[in-house]
């Protein structure tokens, strides 16, 4: 079971190279980052998470694949991850040349984690339909992956279609590892469909459903693995998910301007890991 923190990077907070280098000198895994194009000002959809309210900072975000460039630069072993990449709201073309782009200059290091987005306002703003966000995150997906599997690609779908292209670089890892995230039904299928694992958010009986995915995935002759999300700070959490088949978890802090702070984030990890691993 690998570990990793996830986070985001604003025009206030700490920087992406200052949070990777610490990360990695910290002995942890994976750094996510995390992205929104904008906050849209007047908001009905409440934030996933907590009390519905959401985190401070998401409006002033930076561009994710300049931060994750600025964290593959800053390391030499650390995991560059997303946490997510919001496909729902981009170009897979483009898309998938910045991914294999990172993964290019890092040398292999790329964790793509995407998903269907949960701001309704901000999705439709690029003109995605809240209604088919799903069936468009699987086509982009399965756009990308073909870019990056052939030298010459072609696809055609209900969102997505073109012909005969070529795009480099390619990623170095082949296959490009890619999660979708998301706990709502039939995110088990969709990620079978067209991923290569799946990414589920913590909430009570998830590593039950970790290991029936994981389980279906088997039973099927599909490849696929987890990383799994959020939750308290516990080693007892973590021994869930890596009993269920996880390859990975991944804590999430908020994002601060103080580096110190940053630090205590990452000693409370590096210490609940070192209780897992300990027990383990």
């Amino acid at each position: 079971m690998e570990i990793g923190i996830l986070c985001s990077s604003a025009d206030w907070s700490v920087d992406a190279s200052t949070m990777a280098r610490m990360t990695e000198s910290a002995g942890i895994d994976s750094l996510h980052l995390g992205e929104h194009s904008h906050i849209p000002a007047s908001r009905e959809t409440p934030y996933p998470g907590g009390d519905g309210t959401m985190p401070a900072g998401y409006e002033r975000t930076l561009d994710l694949f300049v931060v994750l460039t600025m964290a593959a630069l800053a390391t030499t072993e650390l995991k560059i991850g997303t946490g997510i990449c919001q496909i729902v709201q981009r170009d897979p073309i483009l898309t998938a040349k910045a991914v294999a782009s990172v993964d290019h200059i890092s040398n292999g290091r790329v964790l793509l984690i995407t998903g269907a987005s949960w701001n309704i306002e901000e999705m439709r703003n690029h003109g995605t339909d809240p209604r088919t966000r799903h069936e468009l995150m699987e086509e982009r997906v399965l756009a990308m992956r073909e870019i990056w599997a052939n030298d010459e690609a072609t696809f055609h779908g209900g969102f997505v279609n073109f012909d005969r292209i070529w795009s480099w670089p390619k990623p170095v890892q082949s296959p490009m590892p890619v999660w979708l995230g998301g706990n709502s039904a039939g995110a088990e299928d969709r990620a079978l469909r067209a991923a290569t694992g799946w990414a589920p958010i913590h909430v009570p009986g998830m590593p039950e459903r970790v290991r029936a995915h994981i389980d279906r995935a088997a039973a099927e002759g599909v490849s696929t693995s987890v990383i799994a999300v959020g939750g308290e700070l516990s080693p007892a959490l973590i021994e869930a998910y890596a009993e269920a088949g996880a390859e990975r978890w991944v804590h999430a802090v908020p994002m601060t301007e103080h580096a110190d702070e940053f630090e205590r984030d990452l000693e409370a990890l590096v210490a609940v890991r070192s209780e897992f691993i300990g027990a383990a």
